[in-house]
């Protein structure tokens, strides 16, 4: 390996080392001022800016997956950039300190310009600002440790053929028969080596900024964030004056692999778009309701509490769901109605919508209607008997039947304001999706499975319909080309939930598709045309191929 080749991979690696360790020292600065890793503020970014067709992509192939394939992305781009820049510090160490110093500005104008937990811009913006110091110091001392960069007569050598200048050059008088040309070594170092180059001293300062970083990344991971489980657990969730009606019996069927009636909170799906998430503290949480109202409200969590709460069944489904896809789950939230909220406050005429704000500045407009025309909408605070998961909005989220999450389920709550479509645009609206979007009507087939193999003879399959406010009144299946046959259905809770459903047919050896359809209550029976979920929300009908033995 020549001189110069060696030099640039130990710069590369010091390139590596000085972001790794702005990284690390970035991380603890933002555990430590509750403000924004520089990796999450690049990420959610990158979210926002993502062209539509990029996140539908993301949402339909990698799930709740494509956050940590984000972060891990932006890592890997980090690291090559670093490596890069390091590899330039070989040869034109001053260019090398300017790239990193740009990496450093990258993070902290994502912090000051991108949606953000911080609102103090000591907070938003102090890890940034870390991370340039950090990576800056870190190359620079890499760098001179390295040593200068070797002259072309250090790196050069003459072909066989020629004739080197160099060697009309008297010899070494330190050392008979070596030439001037000829690199001399030094402590720690190698005949092979320029001139000033140290190995020990280079390696010192290395592992020493990377351990600064590690150490950094690893405390980081055990400053106490001040919200945990223990402080969630303790919100006590009063009993409803109006709790949900008792289940009627024959609500879940028996069929093994059917959807629960209800999903298990950790089950349940979740597509927002940050990659970490908040722990709201409910001691400091506040909603302000404004705008075109009468009055001005702020609320407390404890306010919500001591007022009268609601306990109701409802099914919530993302418009990012794809035909047979799993963003749809089922379950019991306790809240305060949000029409009560809106009595006190006074709307005022004219408004026609209401724009809410999330903790981390994400926006969503819901129609006014859908807020005050008798559904069970609501500022909810426990889901299936317990104070909200962090990861579904503790402490209060919105809750709205009827409508996709889009325009309706704000999670992690700060801001409420009555508004008109005409004067704002939300979030998602600016990316291309509907402004409203009342949820349509849908089945899914979770038994078999895809490609599944069953045995001939007596068979079962089943799963889920749901339409909601309007409710589920028939379900059919198709054997391949065959005629529509009834599925008989499970019991209705309410027509904001869904509804399973159990087909049972004679199984003849072969391969075999089935369909599903549902028909809502108003007698509207499922389309069969497909469409993508942009821009308000999928349609067509879910088949499953069997194979039978």
């Amino acid at each position: 390996m020549s001189v110069m080749l060696r030099r640039r991979v130990r710069a590369g690696f010091g390139g590596l080392v000085a972001a790794g360790a702005g990284l690390g020292l970035g991380e603890l600065a933002a555990a430590l001022v509750g403000g924004t890793s520089p990796v999450v503020g690049v990420g959610t970014q990158l979210i926002d800016l993502a062209p539509g067709p990029a996140k539908d992509w993301a949402v339909k192939n990698l799930g709740t997956a494509d956050k940590p394939i984000l972060v891990g992305g932006v890592l890997f781009a980090v690291a090559i950039f670093a490596l890069l820049a390091g590899t330039v510090g070989a040869s034109r160490p001053r260019l090398a300190v300017v790239l990193t110093i740009g990496l450093g500005v990258l993070a902290i104008l994502a912090a000051a310009t991108g949606r953000t937990l911080a609102t103090n811009p000591l907070t938003r913006l102090l890890p940034g600002v870390v991370t340039l110091i950090v990576a800056t110091v870190g190359i620079v001392l890499i760098l001179r440790a390295l040593g200068p960069p070797p002259s072309p007569r250090a790196v050069g050598s003459a072909g066989p053929d020629e004739t080197s200048t160099d060697d009309a050059r008297p010899s070494n008088p330190l050392r008979p028969g070596r030439t001037d040309s000829e690199p001399v070594p030094t402590a720690g170092g190698s005949a092979s080596d320029v001139p000033g180059f140290d190995r020990r001293r280079f390696l010192v300062t290395a592992l020493s900024i990377g351990a600064a970083g590690a150490a950094g990344l690893a405390v980081s991971r055990l400053v106490p964030g001040g919200v945990d489980e223990a402080t969630r657990a303790a919100v006590k969730v009063p009993a409803p004056g109006s709790p949900a009606q008792a289940l009627p019996a024959g609500v879940s069927g028996d069929v093994a692999g059917v959807s629960r009636f209800f999903t298990p909170n950790k089950s349940f799906y979740r597509v927002d778009t940050l990659l970490t998430v908040p722990k709201v503290d409910p001691r400091n949480w506040e909603l302000r309701i404004h705008g075109m109202v009468d009055r001005e409200l702020r609320l407390n969590l404890a306010d919500l509490l001591d007022r009268h709460l609601i306990e109701r069944d409802i099914t919530l489904t993302c418009v990012s769901n794809e035909v047979g896809g799993p963003y749809v789950g089922n379950a019991r939230w306790i809240g305060v109605p949000i029409a009560e909220i809106l009595r006190e406050a006074g709307v005022q005429d004219g408004a026609d919508a209401v724009r809410s704000t999330s903790v981390d500045g994400l926006t969503i407009g819901t129609p006014l209607t859908a807020l005050t025309d008798g559904r069970d909408a609501m500022f909810a605070v426990a889901m299936n008997g317990e104070p909200l998961p962090f990861a579904h909005g503790f402490p209060v989220r919105m809750v709205v039947p009827g409508l996709y999450g889009y325009v309706s389920a704000t999670k992690w709550i700060v801001d409420f304001e009555v508004t008109r479509f005409a004067d704002f645009s939300a979030y998602w609206t600016d990316r291309g999706w509907s402004v409203e979007a009342p949820i349509k009507t849908a089945s899914r087939i979770d038994v078999p499975k895809g490609f599944a193999t069953i045995k001939a003879g007596p068979a079962v399959a089943a799963g889920v319909a749901w339409a909601q406010r309007r409710g589920i009144s028939k379900v059919e299946v198709q054997v391949d080309d065959g005629p529509w046959r009834p599925a008989k259905l499970a019991a209705e809770d309410s027509i904001d939930t869904w509804r399973q459903w159990t087909f049972r047919w004679n199984a003849t050896p072969g391969n075999h598709k089935l369909t599903v359809r549902a028909t809502d209550a108003e007698g509207h029976l499922q389309t069969a045309d497909r469409a993508a979920p942009r821009p308000n929300g999928s349609s067509g009908l879910h088949n499953t191929l069997v194979m039978v033995e």
